[in-house]
């Protein structure tokens, strides 16, 4: 028997480990890329004799390795999870106002408190949150359609908001020094990442992620509507908010540290949904693998194509958007025009 066909069996009999697999292949092999000691592949052996390559593979890519897996992970769980529970195949973690939000706190950390990285990451967080909790409180005050219409409309209202807000920001922010930043930070990127930004993610981001793969076989029942999964002994407002609370932090956590990194949630889903079928068991694993290993590789080709650092946002776009209109174009159309 062919490697191939080997391989074709393990996708057959276990998806979810040949996705990890490939994830912790890709991990492995993304320690020895990089500009440094030269450019490309750095060989096993030199990091035996360099310590300088030692200290930069530690301290520098590991931190980053991790950070771009994390970032992949929380935006297409929480997109899967979003999409299901709205029955909306458009939804991604932006949706409730989340990115728009960190962006704004984001800003006002560049233009009011210097820029500091504690600042930068607190106040997006922070924003990120009152996005959500923003989005929340408006979808109840309203008297049009019933609550996922309600909160789709919130969402959209909050995100026009805050971004009038970080318009306003830009004008006024100074042309030389701080719009570069603001502009640079919501390209999206994980330039600045260490084990101190690791280590402030990691405890959000991880329980998080746990709270949606426990919870994945709920989701197929929320997707049916409210009816019938109360009908089936679910608590529909409880279970579908601690969902949208899970996906929404672990989104805020990541957009913290790496700015707006768009296309992930939006995507990955999709993909996963066409390799192991629509099944939130199945397919929320997989997008958590998949959404790790595409966000893995979009930074390596960020860290390694030039001698300087291209934004993350602009490869997860470029071929996120270009992928996108694959699956798209060859979808078996349900009914003709």
């Amino acid at each position: 028997m062919s490697a191939t066909e080997c391989m074709g069996m393990g996708w057959r009999r276990h998806p979810q480990l040949v996705l990890l697999a490939a994830l912790l292949a890709a991990a492995g092999a993304s320690v020895f890329l990089g500009r440094f000691p030269a450019p490309g592949w750095t060989s096993p052996l030199r990091l035996l004799d360099d310590p300088l390559a030692q200290r930069l593979v530690l301290h520098l890519r590991v931190p980053r390795i991790l950070a771009a897996m994390m970032l992949g992970a929380a935006l297409s769980g929480g997109g899967a999870t979003m999409q299901m529970l709205f029955r909306n195949p458009l939804v991604e973690p932006g949706f409730l106002g989340v990115s728009q939000g960190a962006a704004f706190g984001a800003g006002l950390a560049i233009l009011f408190l210097g820029g500091a990285t504690w600042a930068l990451q607190g106040c997006a967080a922070a924003g990120a949150l009152l996005g959500l909790l923003a989005s929340h409180a408006l979808a109840q005050r309203l008297r049009f359609g019933g609550w996922i219409l309600r909160l789709v409309l919130a969402g959209i209202a909050t995100s026009a908001l805050f971004s009038a807000g970080l318009g306003l920001l830009k004008c006024m922010a100074d042309p030389l020094r701080q719009l570069p930043e603001l502009t640079f930070w919501l390209m999206g990127g994980l330039w600045a990442v260490g084990w101190r930004d690791v280590a402030r993610v990691l405890p959000v981001v991880a329980p998080a992620l746990a709270i949606v793969w426990l919870m994945r076989w709920r989701v197929s029942l929320l997707a049916l509507g409210d009816e019938t999964a109360f009908s089936l002994g679910v608590a529909a407002g409880r279970e579908r908010t601690l969902l949208l609370a899970a996906a929404v932090v672990a989104v805020a956590a990541v957009v913290s540290v790496a700015g707006i990194v768009n296309w992930i949630g939006l995507l990955v889903p999709h993909v996963a949904r066409r390799l192991v079928g629509s099944d939130a068991r199945e397919s929320v694993p997989a997008s958590l693998s998949l959404g790790a290993l595409f966000g893995l590789l979009c930074d390596d080709l960020a860290r390694t194509l030039s001698g300087g650092e291209i934004p993350l946002g602009i490869f997860t776009a470029l071929f996120g958007a270009t992928l996108f209109l694959a699956l798209m174009i060859h979808s078996p159309r349900s009914a003709k025009p």
